[in-house]
């Protein structure tokens, strides 16, 4: 299918999240711009069977889950992920137009700061309705008029709309849930001054993130709430324009949020958030946030450097596959877009040859090691790698020796008979010297195993 919509400036198709069951349902959802008017929209389609293989989806499945009036070009949002709690997370923009003022924003205090609209938010759906099952009946809220659920949600209608999660945002452009803790990591792109990279710990409901106030701490000067008061959320990291910011040198325009790597091909960097900033176009950067404190804040552009003559240009956003292992996407022309995957220098080792590198298949589950040798079992040697004559563990195997043999063994040495040759594996002569009932069990091990 191809999906219709506004692809001018900062429009287009910004977002795409597939649904936790995708294999079994083929759902997924898009964050796009209408043609007509500009407007966000959340639509749900269905992808063409056999799902783990589609690449077209059915046309016919368009399902418009939400659509929000936006009154300017610019400041979309665009980032949509499900989060761990099975909830559809939905970023979108101020509206446009500086200040967040203007044609269709909401004053006294504009649009990022006003629970009656939707802009300026990070919104919390439920597209599966009580029975967990997406595109039935129940997904809807009756009672809102609207085709999800907003169950848990800090606001109830009346003092919010039902949909917001997070407040007081600009143009939050890429957003991530950090898999292992659950914290939802928020990059708000600043106006003239500041860039800002937010993280709500433990997913908290409610969040005022201060913007049109606040451009990361520094005061603006406009209505809307008290600049860094108490009820505001701080960024952890931000950084300036033209002018270095706090204990950082970085400088930039636009950033663009990351992602925090929980992957197994770079064990060294699990837990580091990393993010860029547009107008820097090559510039990649890291960082490690616990317990209120920013650390190792590294820039890791010379790290990252693809081979040979490729270079970064207009990095716009980051993104992990379901082994964690993070992409990047990059876009050097406004009609050419790239995609790179981060490997370790060297490559991976993936001795079954399926892609995926093989510490991964052994955190995943994905395949066996059972003689704990930090290689899966499929690409063991087919002999055990044991001597099965001086009990030493090493050396080649001797001939004829089998699990069979080995049972017999073990059989007749516990119950004191030594009326067996471990070496040929006949059962019959004089047991070799050295061989215990241990070395037995051992070897019968390492051979089940199939080390």
């Amino acid at each position: 299918s191809t999906v219709a919509g506004a692809y001018i400036t900062e429009q287009g198709v910004l977002g795409l999240a597939f649904h936790p069951d995708y294999l079994n349902n083929g759902y997924f959802y898009i964050h796009q711009t209408r043609a007509s008017d500009a407007a966000v929209q959340v639509v749900r389609y269905r992808a063409n069977a056999p799902y783990a293989t589609a690449t077209t989806a059915d046309p016919a499945s368009r399902t418009e889950l939400l659509t929000i009036a936006h009154p300017q070009t610019n400041h979309n949002g665009g980032w949509m992920e499900f989060g761990p709690d099975g909830r559809l997370y939905v970023a979108v923009g101020d509206g446009g137009n500086a200040n967040d003022q203007g044609t269709g924003h909401i004053e006294p205090g504009g649009n990022a700061q006003n629970l009656t609209t939707l802009l300026g938010k990070v919104l919390r759906l439920d597209v599966d309705g009580p029975d967990n099952v997406p595109g039935n009946a129940d997904d809807a809220d009756l009672d809102a008029g609207t085709p999800y659920r907003t169950d848990g949600n800090p606001f109830n209608g009346v003092n919010g709309r039902r949909e917001i999660w997070a407040y007081g945002l600009r143009n939050p452009w890429r957003n991530n849930f950090d898999a292992q803790t659950g914290d939802l990591w928020i990059a708000d792109v600043g106006q003239d001054n500041r860039e800002e990279v937010n993280v709500n710990v433990g997913n908290v409901g409610g969040r005022n993130y201060g913007w049109r106030c606040t451009e990361g701490t520094r005061c603006t000067g406009l209505t809307g709430c008290t600049c860094n008061g108490p009820t505001l959320q701080a960024p952890i990291l931000e950084y300036g324009h033209s002018a270095v910011v706090g204990p950082t040198t970085l400088l930039g325009c636009s950033i663009t949020g990351g992602i925090v790597y929980r992957g197994c091909v770079m064990p060294q960097l699990r837990g580091t958030y990393f993010f860029t900033d547009y107008c820097s176009s090559t510039s990649i950067y890291s960082l490690r946030y616990s317990g209120g404190t920013v650390s190792a804040l590294t820039d890791r552009s010379a790290e990252l450097d693809p081979p040979g003559s490729l270079v970064f240009s207009g990095i716009s956003s980051f993104g992990t596959d379901a082994d964690g292992e993070m992409y990047i996407v990059d876009q050097p022309t406004s009609t050419n877009g790239r995609v790179f995957k981060i490997v370790p220098v060297g490559g991976i080792t993936d001795c079954n040859a399926n892609q995926r590198a093989d510490g991964c298949d052994l955190a995943r589950g994905t395949s066996v090691d059972a003689n704990g040798n930090g290689v899966p079992d499929e690409c063991d040697p087919p002999a055990c790698v044991a001597d099965v004559d001086d009990g030493s563990g090493t050396g080649m195997p001797d001939g004829g020796v089998t699990i069979d043999d080995l049972l017999y063994y073990l059989t007749i040495f516990e119950a004191g008979v030594i009326a067996a040759d471990v070496d040929d594996g006949s059962g019959t002569g004089t047991p070799d010297g050295g061989v215990t009932i241990d070395d037995l069990l051992y070897y019968l091990v390492r051979f089940e195993a199939g080390c």
